[in-house]
């Protein structure tokens, strides 16, 4: 009797302890599974790793064609979700170059942008700057001419609360004058610049500039605080065929950005077409973002769309939602 009550006891304790076990392995998957919904739900809510600008020239079909006014393009950014403005020097003829940059046309200018900017709660980020001279001639003089037509960008930059401007390096095919000639024409303008608190951006686009490497060295040689890159994920084309608009010798953008984000002050999220899932056809955008990750890069992403298939309008908002979409699957 006594042996009996024993095992009986002995039985109710193993139940017990076989029921505790199975109640904590339950609990513990459940608990698995509500961090794991926490996590994914954080993940969908989770702000990007960059803040969204809109480079200006997404829009430059409506400008230049639709003769929409350049300076409604604060009042378009902010609709479409973006809280950064990059200008773009070329896009106000009828304000600015009809009016040879004078004093007064470009204090106008800052004026109506610095305005508009305020009026729609916008950031100024930089301004990109064209026409204005080539930096990397090998005409000393020339090349001197160009860095001060750019003064005055650099003051507007300042003005208007920019960082930045962004400009290019054209003027020289034969790549140890193109070097020699970049790194002079770069040291003068951020040398001016350093005075008003402005970078001297250079991004790749065209030429020997989207020589990712080439690009770098300049950039070490330079050696200033104040003059990086811009890393554009398209613009790798550094010969186009005879003419034709069609690329002759293409640099790997994965390698190029990779190259140039140590020295990036900026990026350009560069757009052109889309499949059926919104990736951009061209361009693996995960695979950039993570590039541009992995370099500690935390500022604005410029969108830049350039396509034909969509309107300027969807073709900006397909880049922004991709942009997002690849930030979260980034590690």
């Amino acid at each position: 009797m006594q042996v009996r009550n024993i095992f009986k006891f002995k039985s109710i304790i193993a139940i017990a302890f076989i029921a505790t076990i199975t109640y904590s392995c339950k609990e513990a998957k459940k608990k698995d599974a509500e961090n794991t919904a926490v996590e994914a739900v954080a993940n969908e809510s989770a702000e990007p790793f960059f803040k969204l600008s809109l480079a200006q020239w997404s829009i430059h079909n409506m400008i230049n064609d639709k003769k929409v006014d350049p300076y409604t393009f604060a009042e378009k950014a902010k609709e479409w979700g973006f809280t950064g403005l990059e200008y773009v020097s070329q896009l106000y003829p009828a304000d600015l170059e009809n009016n040879e940059y004078s004093p007064e046309a470009m204090a106008a200018f800052v004026e109506k942008s610095n305005a508009e900017a305020k009026k729609h709660g916008m950031q100024n980020v930089l301004i990109m700057i064209d026409r204005q001279g080539d930096l990397a001639v090998s005409d000393e003089a020339e090349r001197k001419a160009a860095v001060e037509r750019h003064y005055k960008w650099v003051d507007a930059a300042a003005a208007m609360g920019c960082h930045a401007i962004r400009v290019n390096l054209n003027g020289e095919s034969d790549p140890a004058r193109w070097h020699a000639n970049s790194v002079d024409g770069l040291t003068q303008l951020a040398t001016y610049a350093k005075e008003k608190n402005i970078e001297i951006l250079v991004e790749n686009h065209g030429g020997l500039s989207s020589n990712g490497a080439m690009h770098a060295a300049v950039m070490k040689e330079v050696n200033m605080d104040n003059c990086g890159t811009l890393p554009d994920f398209g613009n790798f084309c550094i010969t186009r065929k005879k003419d034709s608009w069609d690329c002759e010798e293409m640099y790997d953008i994965y390698k190029g950005v990779t190259e140039l984000m140590p020295h990036a002050m900026a990026v350009s999220a560069k757009s052109n077409v889309f499949d059926a899932e919104g990736n951009e056809v061209n361009i693996d955008y995960k695979k950039m973002l993570q590039i541009v990750k992995d370099a500690g890069y935390t500022g604005y992403i410029g969108v830049e769309y350039e396509g034909k298939e969509l309107s300027e309008e969807a073709g900006i908002i397909a880049t922004r939602d991709l942009l997002l979409k690849a930030a979260k699957e980034v590690n």
